[in-house]
């Protein structure tokens, strides 16, 4: 016995969306990962670049006595980009301690024996190797929310955003209105 075309028809359509509805699911759901995958690249280097400020902060400080005002900076800098909670705030913070660092690394190009010492040359290394990898992570995440966000707010995938509860995620923004970028990092 055949089923009549009346039945099939609708049951077919309904098919065919369901298994569209399922398939825009499970792209967002990747797409969602793949950000939250940047964003942890990012939260590790920020956090390499923190593990360096105590001791570039101690080797400059053997120098450097009276310059306390702003080795105090970069510390509360650095405590302050360990606790942001969100990526806006934490662009923010490492723009803040990114300078902070920029200051401290002027005044110690007034120590030539704390340039060419081995320690601090290395901690400088360092500190450069991890602006550079911050600055390709946050490109990656910034390209990954991009992608994200440019998915929730397209249609078809909107309505199952929308009924999925997927939000936009925030851009991680790193870099001075006027230009200045971190030290060590000459691409923005």
């Amino acid at each position: 016995m055949a089923l009549p075309l009346k039945i099939l028809l609708p049951g077919g359509a309904l098919l065919v969306l369901l298994l569209l509805a399922i398939r825009l699911y499970n792209g967002l759901v990747r797409a969602e990962a793949r950000t939250r995958e940047a964003w942890a690249g990012i939260t590790t280097q920020l956090k390499r670049r923190a593990d360096l400020v105590p001791n570039l902060v101690s080797a400059v400080k053997s120098y450097t006595a009276y310059e306390r005002q702003l080795l105090g900076e970069v510390t509360r800098r650095r405590a302050q980009a360990a606790k942001a909670p969100n990526p806006a705030a934490a662009g923010q913070a490492d723009l803040a301690l990114a300078a902070a660092l920029g200051r401290l690394l002027a005044v110690a190009e007034n120590y030539p024996n704390l340039q060419a010492s081995d320690n601090f040359l290395e901690l400088q290394r360092e500190l450069e190797d991890v602006e550079e990898k911050i600055a390709y992570a946050r490109r990656f995440y910034n390209q990954c929310a991009q992608e994200y966000n440019l998915r929730i707010q397209s249609v078809p995938a909107l309505v199952v955003a929308w009924l999925c509860r997927f939000r936009s995620v925030e851009y991680f923004q790193a870099e001075a209105d006027n230009g200045q970028t971190v030290p060590g990092n000459s691409n923005p």
